[in-house]
C-alpha cells in the first residue's frame, strides 16, 4: 500500500491511514508540510484525494504519467489526481456505475484546476477515434469560454470561479465519451457592476480589450484603455504579471469555434459583452426630481449594438411605466433609481447571457445517440468564502458548502457507520459533527432564514435590509449556531455591526452584513427595460428575453428560492451516483510558492471534516460488495466455486476467501455483504482474477485450438501422401536443373576468363562486364586525392579506353573543385603565377626557381616602414597607391658603381628612390614612357629600363594644393639588379597589361644608352658564382649567371 514508507520521516506517509497517531490534528498537518515541500502535493485518506495547491507549474501531468496511472490499482503508485480519475473511471467502465467527483475546498484552494486535471486525464484515457476527440476537444474546450465569462480575479485567487459549475461527460458501452450537460449555479453577477478594492471584473471584459483587434474594437464602439469604462474601475487596474488577457482571448476564440458556436453568434456575444461596458458610462444628472442622461453616446452604443430603438431604451433608462387595473402611469426617476435601473439591466442581461452559453455549450456536447449512458459528473463549485465584509453572495456559497458538507457526511460517516451497523458488522462508533442542523437554520421551511429573507420580501408596505434582520434576531435569537448583535458577547460587539448577524458554519464564524440581501434577492428588472430587450435584433438578447415573460402574472420566485432548488436538485443528482472526494487545501492566503501556514491549514482540515474521515477509515473497512456481486467476479479462482456454486452465495464466498488465504482479521462477513479492511486485500484479489482470466481463456483457446487442429491434421495426413511423391520428384528434377545450369554457368566463367584479352562474343562478355565492375569498384576505393597526383589505378585490358576517360574527367572534375574552394587572395596570385609562365616559360632560365615562392607585394624590410610612410605622405600622388615594392641595386651608367635603391610601383608610374636617405626620389619614370623593359635569358637579376632621351628626370615640387613632378633630362637607360626579377616584372607587366614592353634577349651583350644617345655594352656570361661587376679591362659592366 505505501512504496515510499521507509522515507516516511522525510516526506510523510502516502496514506494518511499508515499515519501512527491519526488522532493527533498536529501530526495530520505535519505530514501534509512534509510532503508538500518535497512538491508532493498529494495525499490519500483512503479513497478521498486531499490536494494542496503549489502555487506553482508541476511536472507531473504529461502524457507519460498519464499512461503511468491508466489500468493500475489505486495504491500501486504515488498518490495522484490521475489514480483517482482512472479509478472512477474504470468503476463506470468495467462495472457500468454511475460516478462523480466532488471537489471541494476554500477559494484558492485549486479546485477549477483540479477538474481540468481530470478532463485532461479521461481524454487521454479514452479512445481516439475521430468522434471521440471532438468529444474530447469540446469538453476541455468548454473550460476556456465558462471560465472567461465566469472567473475573475479576487484578492484570494487570481482566477477564482464565480459560479458552481456541474458537468455531466457521458459515455457509452466501449467507455468514450459520447456527450456531455452543463449546470451552473449562482453567477456572481454583482461583480459586473461593482468590484472590491484589488479585485477585478470578469475576464472577457479584459481579454475582449486587450485580445480584439482595431477594426473590431471600432466596431464594438470600444477603446482599449480601462480607465474609459466605469465598471472596469472600482476594482484592480492596470496589467496583472499573473493574467494574459491577450492570449487568454486567442484561447477562447479557439475554444468557441471548437464548440461550434458560429461566427454570427460571437458577434451577437461579444456585442453584448460591449454594450455591458458602456451601460456603466451611462452617466445621469437630477434636475428637479427627475434623472436626465448625461451621455447619450453611451446609450447610442448600446442601442447600436443590441439592435434596439435608442429612444425606447434611453426612455426606459429614466422612465418605469405602471399598469394599475388598465391606467397606464408613466413615473420618472430620480438619479439613485436611474443609476440601480442600469446596473439592473447590466447584470441581468451578463447573468442571461451567461445561461445562454451555458446551454449552447450544452447543445454543443449533446450525444448523437440518445439512449442510456453511464455518467461521470465533475462537480467544480465555489468554495467556502469568509472575508472582512461578507454580502448576499458570500451567503448562498456557505450556504451551499453546507450542503456539499452534509452530503459528504451522508454519503461517507454517516452512511458508512449505519451500513455497517445494518450489516452486523462490530466496530468501534466514530463521533462527527453533523452540520444538518446549520442547514435546517438557512432552509428550513417557514422558520429558516430563505424562508424569513423570502417572506420579508413578499409582505406588503416597505420591508428594509433592517426590518428583516430585526425578523431574523426575533425567530433565530435562541439557535445555538446564529448570533446577533444582542446575543454576542462584549468582544464580538465591538467588532460586529447592528447591521449584521453572524453564522457558525462547519467551517467558522461568519458575520453577514444585511445591505443588499433584500435588492439582491428581489433581482428586480423594469418592466419597460425588459420590453426593450425582448424587441432587439441581437438574436442572444431576443432569445434571453422572452416577450412571453412580459405578459405572465405570476411573480417570479426570488434568487435564493431558486438557488436553493437548483441546489436540492443537484444533492439529488449526486446521491444517485458514486462519489470519489478531492479535497482541496490552500497552504497559504498569499497565492506564493513554498509557503506553508500550518495554522491556515490546520483550520482548513478542521472544516473539511478530515479527521474524522480518517478516523472513520481506520476503524472501519475500506471496501464492501454484496455476496452475488462478489462471488459472481471472483469465483474462478476457487475451485469449490468455478464454474457454479450451488448453494448460497455468503457460503460460497466463505470458501472462496478461504481458498484465497484471507486472515480473520482482513475481512468480515456480513448480513448480505463482504467487508475487506485493507484495499491491498482487494488488489491482490483483482490481480489474481486478471491473471486468472488468462489462465481460463487459455483452457478454452486450446480446447478449440486443438479440434481445429486434429481437423486440419487430419486432412493434411491424407493429402500428404498423395502429394509426397509428386514433390519429392519435382525436388529431384528442380535439383538437376540446378546443376546443369551451375555447370553450364562455370563453363562460360572459364572460357570467358581465357578469351578476356580477345573481342566481345558470347563467351567472355559475362566475365568482361563482371571485371568491369569489380574494377569499378576498386577504381572508387583508390582513387588519387591532390590535384598534382597523376597515379591512378591499373586496370584489365577490357576497360583501358574507359580508364583514359576517366581519368581526364576525374582529373578535371578535382582541379574544378580545388579551383572553386580558391578564395579571390588565392584566384588573384594565380593569375600572376599564370602570367609569370606566359611571360617567362622557356625564356629565362630563373623562372623554374620563381615556381614554388609565393609573390609578395612587399619585399621591404623593417627598416623601410617608417620612410614608406613618408614616401606616402609626402611624394606619393594623391589617387596612386603602392603595388609592389623592393630594395634593388642601381647601377650608375658611367663607372657601374651599385647605389642601394628602392624600387615601387603604382598604377601610374615607377619610383626609384634613395634607400639611405629618407626614401629621397630620384627617378619617377611613368608606365607610358618606358620604352622596353631588357632582360636575359640567363639566370641573372639584370633589368635595363629604356627610357627615351626627351624625358625629365622627375623631381619633387610642393605647392599647397598638390605635389608636382619635374626636372632635369635622364642620363640614360637605368641599369638595376632586382633580386625578385620576375615577381616584379610580373608584378608590371599585370599593373600595365602591357606584356609587349618586356624583351627577353639570348645575346652574349646587352647595350644600354648613355646621355646624348651615346651606347655601351653589358656582357653576360656564365659562372660558378653570379655576380655583376665592371669589367676592368674592357671597362664595360660583366655580368656573371649561374649556369
Amino acid at each position: 500500500m505505501e512504496r515510499g514508507l521507509h522515507e516516511r520521516d522525510r516526506v510523510g506517509v502516502q496514506d494518511f491511514v499508515l499515519l501512527e497517531d491519526f488522532t493527533n490534528e498536529n501530526a495530520f498537518v505535519d505530514n501534509l508540510r512534509k510532503r508538500f515541500r518535497e512538491n508532493l502535493i498529494y495525499t490519500y485518506i483512503g479513497q478521498v484525494l486531499i490536494s494542496v495547491n503549489p502555487y506553482k507549474n508541476l511536472p507531473i501531468y504529461n502524457d507519460e504519467n498519464i499512461q503511468f496511472y491508466q489500468k493500475r490499482n489505486f495504491f500501486e503508485a504515488a498518490p495522484h489526481i490521475f489514480a483517482l480519475a482512472d479509478t472512477a473511471y474504470r468503476s463506470l467502465t468495467e462495472e457500468n456505475r454511475d460516478q462523480c467527483i466532488l471537489i471541494s475546498g476554500e477559494s484558492g484552494a485549486g479546485k477549477t484546476e483540479a477538474s481540468k486535471k481530470v478532463l485532461q486525464f479521461i481524454a487521454a484515457a479514452t479512445g481516439h477515434k475521430k468522434e471521440v476527440e471532438t468529444v474530447n476537444d469540446k469538453l476541455i474546450g468548454s473550460n476556456p469560454v465558462l471560465e472567461a465569462f465566469g472567473n475573475a480575479k479576487t484578492n484570494r485567487n487570481d482566477n477564482s470561479s464565480r459560479f458552481g459549475k456541474y458537468m455531466d461527460i457521458q459515455f457509452n458501452y466501449q467507455g468514450d465519451p459520447v456527450g456531455g450537460n452543463i449546470l451552473n449555479y449562482l453567477l456572481e453577477k454583482s461583480r459586473v457592476v461593482h468590484q472590491t478594492s484589488g479585485e477585478r471584473n470578469f475576464h472577457i471584459f479584459y481579454q475582449l480589450l486587450a485580445g480584439s483587434d482595431d477594426e473590431t474594437l471600432r466596431k464594438l464602439f470600444l477603446k482599449r484603455n480601462l480607465d474609459t469604462y466605469y465598471y472596469l474601475s472600482s476594482g484592480t487596474r492596470g496589467v496583472i504579471d499573473s493574467i494574459d488577457d491577450i492570449n487568454q482571448f486567442k484561447e477562447v476564440l479557439e475554444a468557441l469555434k471548437t464548440v461550434e458556436v458560429t461566427q454570427s453568434e460571437q458577434d451577437d456575444l461579444f456585442a453584448i459583452v460591449a454594450s455591458v461596458l458602456h451601460m456603466g458610462n451611462v452617466g445621469f444628472t437630477e434636475e428637479e426630481g427627475i434623472a436626465k442622461i448625461l451621455k447619450p453616446a453611451s446609450v447610442d452604443a448600446i442601442a447600436s449594438l443590441l439592435g434596439c430603438d435608442v429612444n425606447e431604451l434611453a426612455k426606459a433608462f429614466t422612465h418605469r411605466t405602471i399598469d394599475a387595473h388598465g391606467d397606464v402611469v408613466i413615473t420618472p426617476f430620480n438619479r439613485e433609481l436611474a443609476i440601480y435601473a442600469r446596473d439592473a439591466l447590466a447584470k441581468a442581461v451578463y447573468d442571461r447571457l451567461f445561461t445562454w452559453l451555458v446551454s449552447r455549450l450544452n447543445k454543443s456536447l449533446q450525444p448523437a445517440d440518445p439512449r442510456r449512458n453511464v455518467i461521470m459528473g465533475i462537480l467544480d463549485i465555489y468554495g467556502f468564502e469568509i472575508f472582512t465584509k461578507n454580502s448576499f453572495e458570500q451567503f448562498c456559497i456557505n450556504f451551499c458548502n453546507e450542503k456539499l458538507q452534509q452530503l459528504f457526511i451522508e454519503l461517507t460517516l454517516k452512511a458508512e457507520q449505519e451500513e455497517y451497523l445494518r450489516e452486523g458488522i462490530t466496530w468501534e462508533n466514530v463521533h462527527y459533527f453533523n452540520n444538518k442542523v446549520i442547514c435546517d437554520l438557512i432552509e428550513e421551511k417557514h422558520k429558516g432564514i430563505i424562508s424569513l429573507l423570502d417572506e420579508e420580501c413578499l409582505r406588503p408596505g416597505d420591508p428594509t435590509d433592517l426590518s428583516f434582520l430585526e425578523k431574523l434576531n426575533c425567530s433565530l435569537n435562541n439557535h445555538p449556531h446564529y448570533i446577533s448583535h444582542m446575543k454576542a458577547d462584549i468582544q464580538t460587539q465591538k467588532i460586529m455591526g447592528r447591521d449584521e448577524f453572524r453564522l457558525v458554519h462547519y467551517a467558522g464564524d461568519v458575520t453577514y452584513n444585511v445591505r443588499g440581501f433584500l435588492e439582491k434577492n428581489n433581482d428586480l428588472l423594469f418592466r419597460d427595460l425588459r420590453e426593450v430587450m425582448s424587441h432587439t435584433k441581437n438574436s442572444i438578447t431576443k432569445a434571453v428575453f422572452d416577450v412571453k415573460d412580459l405578459t405572465s402574472k405570476k411573480r417570479p420566485e426570488t434568487a435564493i428560492t431558486q438557488f436553493k432548488n437548483s441546489l436540492n436538485n443537484l444533492m439529488e443528482i449526486l446521491m444517485g451516483k458514486e462519489p470519489s472526494y478531492i479535497r482541496c487545501i490552500k497552504p497559504n492566503d498569499f497565492k506564493m510558492a513554498n509557503q506553508f501556514n500550518e495554522k491556515i491549514v490546520l483550520h482548513q482540515v478542521k472544516y473539511l471534516g478530515l479527521i474524522e474521515n480518517l478516523r472513520v477509515r481506520r476503524a472501519g473497512f475500506a471496501y464492501r460488495r454484496p455476496y452475488e456481486q462478489f462471488l459472481q467476479r471472483y469465483k474462478a479462482l476457487c475451485p469449490l466455486t468455478w464454474p457454479r456454486y450451488a448453494g448460497p452465495a455468503k457460503e460460497g464466498v466463505q470458501a472462496l476467501v478461504c481458498h484465497l488465504g484471507y486472515d480473520c482479521d482482513d475481512y468480515k462477513m456480513g448480513n448480505t455483504k463482504l467487508f475487506i479492511r485493507f484495499p491491498k486485500t482487494l488488489f491482490d484479489t483483482e490481480d489474481a482474477f486478471q491473471l486468472k482470466k488468462h489462465d481460463i481463456a487459455a483452457i478454452i483457446q486450446s480446447k478449440w485450438k486443438c479440434i481445429l487442429q486434429r481437423r486440419k491434421y487430419l486432412q493434411m495426413r491424407k493429402a500428404a501422401i498423395v502429394l509426397q511423391k509428386y514433390i519429392r520428384r519435382w525436388l529431384a528434377k528442380r535439383e538437376a536443373e540446378r546443376r546443369r545450369k551451375a555447370a553450364i554457368t562455370i563453363r562460360r566463367f572459364i572460357k570467358g576468363f581465357i578469351t578476356r584479352n580477345g573481342p566481345p562474343n558470347e563467351e567472355n562478355v559475362a566475365f568482361i562486364e563482371l571485371a568491369k565492375s569489380q574494377w569499378l569498384i576498386r577504381l572508387s576505393k583508390n582513387l588519387p586525392v591532390g590535384v598534382m597526383n597523376n597515379t591512378w589505378p591499373s586496370c584489365p585490358y577490357a576497360c583501358q579506353e574507359a580508364s583514359a576517360l576517366l581519368f581526364e574527367i576525374y582529373k578535371k572534375w578535382k582541379a574544378r573543385q580545388y579551383r572553386l574552394s580558391l578564395s579571390r587572395e588565392e584566384i588573384a596570385h594565380f593569375k600572376l603565377k599564370i602570367l609569370s609562365q606566359e611571360l617567362f616559360k622557356g625564356k629565362k632560365k630563373s623562372y623554374a626557381k620563381s615556381l614554388g615562392p609565393r609573390f609578395l607585394e612587399d619585399r621591404l624590410g623593417a627598416e623601410h616602414k617608417a620612410l614608406r610612410q613618408t614616401f606616402i605622405t609626402n611624394i606619393l600622388p594623391r589617387g596612386e597607391n603602392i603595388k609592389y615594392a623592393t630594395p634593388v641595386v642601381k647601377y650608375d651608367r658611367h663607372g657601374y658603381k651599385p647605389r642601394e635603391r628602392v624600387l615601387i610601383l603604382t598604377e601610374e608610374a615607377v619610383y626609384i628612390l634613395d634607400s639611405l636617405k629618407t626614401f629621397k626620389l630620384k627617378h619617377r619614370l611613368p608606365y607610358k614612357s618606358i620604352e622596353e623593359l631588357v632582360v636575359t635569358g640567363e639566370s641573372d637579376n639584370l633589368l635595363i629600363v629604356r627610357i627615351p632621351p626627351e624625358l625629365k628626370k622627375d623631381k619633387v615640387i610642393k605647392d599647397d594644393a598638390c605635389v608636382k613632378f619635374g626636372g632635369k633630362t635622364e642620363k640614360g637607360d637605368l641599369i638595376l639588379e632586382v633580386p625578385h626579377l620576375i615577381e616584379a616584372l610580373t608584378k608590371a607587366i599585370d599593373i600595365t597589361k602591357n606584356p609587349k614592353i618586356l624583351n627577353i634577349v639570348n645575346n652574349e651583350s646587352v647595350s644600354h644608352k648613355l646621355v646624348s644617345g651615346k651606347e655601351a655594352q653589358i656582357e653576360i656570361t656564365t659562372g660558378t658564382t653570379p655576380a655583376i661587376s665592371k669589367n676592368r679591362q674592357s671597362g664595360h659592366l660583366l655580368v656573371v649567371a649561374s649556369p
